[in-house]
């Protein structure tokens, strides 16, 4: 792992540290290291204690839940918008997840100690990280039941705009075995999907190029509107083969 002196990767950049009081994150400061997190990283194993939490400023990770046969699939999206290693804070040893780095990008990352210490103080930074780790729950939650009621389609769908609403950008990169992993389907289905939405005039697919035509019919294409983004406006994504 790269560190990363970038003077564009600043703690406020993410939205849980920008809304620390400017004390709280003052006591951080000295701890906070920016790094540069490259596609495909894992950060944390399933089982494993992190070492740090990351809280990711223009990178995007996933947790990912892994069978006994060594399939897996995404749980969860973590970007500018929370922190990954919420297992440090809640009393457990080990996190029953994987982190991986989906989009490549920057963080800033804190020792695992740094965490303990706060979180025993019961003030602004304990109730910051309760409150996304009840967030991250619900998307959890909103993400199994997803998987099991939508078609491909609609998790392409909710894929597309789960990543463009974690970007401070409009274009993404990642390969198209690293998609499928993340929806637990095959590649081909991942074509195949990319297909039809693009014959729907949702976006534009050529040569591993998608590009968001229409927001509100994507969100409409999902079919519950709490699975959409928030974000307006047209984005682009880009799949490398």
């Amino acid at each position: 792992m790269k560190t990363c002196p970038s003077p564009t990767c600043q703690p406020r950049q993410n939205l849980l540290l920008a809304d620390l009081p400017e004390a709280d994150l003052a006591s951080w400061a000295a701890d906070l290291q920016p790094v540069a997190l490259s596609l495909g990283q894992v950060l944390c194993e399933s089982g494993s204690t992190a070492a740090y939490v990351y809280f990711p400023t223009t990178a995007i990770v996933s947790l990912l839940y892994l069978t006994q046969d060594g399939e897996s699939t995404e749980i969860a999206v973590v970007g500018r918008d929370g922190v990954v290693g919420i297992s440090l804070f809640m009393g457990g040893n080990g996190t029953p997840s994987r982190s991986v780095v989906q989009s490549a990008g920057e963080a800033l990352r804190l020792p695992a100690h740094r965490v303990k210490q706060e979180i025993t103080q019961a003030g602004a930074i304990q109730a910051m990280l309760l409150g996304y780790t009840q967030s991250l729950m619900a998307q959890m939650a909103q993400t199994a039941a997803c998987n099991r009621y939508h078609s491909i389609d609609q998790l392409l769908c909710r894929r597309l705009l789960m990543g463009l609403d974690r970007l401070p950008s409009e274009a993404l990169m990642m390969t198209q075995e690293l998609l499928a992993n993340l929806l637990g389907v095959r590649r081909e289905g991942v074509t195949a999907a990319a297909l039809r939405l693009s014959q729907a005039g949702l976006i534009s697919y050529s040569r591993g190029r998608i590009a968001v035509l229409d927001r509100a019919r994507l969100e409409q294409r999902i079919g519950d509107p709490m699975m959409a983004g928030k974000q307006g406006g047209a984005a682009s994504m880009q799949i490398a083969a």
